[in-house]
């Protein structure tokens, strides 16, 4: 396996598990969706592992609703 594949793989471990360690809920799900976006880029350079791929994506569209769609909903909520 190439070396490269396997740090962008330890990175994305790295930063999935840094994740849980914030307590600002906002700091979590940047480094975790950061995490996701490398997982995604470690499933492609394996040869397409969909499993790896298809999973942390949806996690990530997850974590980018909660961060700006979600958000954007409680603020117009809090102005009426």
């Amino acid at each position: 396996m190439n070396g490269s594949v396997e740090y962008i793989g330890y990175l994305a471990m790295t930063l999935l598990v840094i994740s849980f360690i914030p307590k600002q809920l906002k700091v979590i799900r940047v480094i975790n969706f950061t995490g996701c976006i490398f997982f995604v880029v470690y499933g492609a350079m394996l040869g397409w592992k969909w499993p790896i791929i298809i999973s942390n994506g949806l996690i990530a569209v997850i974590q980018l609703y909660h961060l700006f769609v979600k958000k954007a909903a409680v603020v117009e909520d809090k102005r009426a």
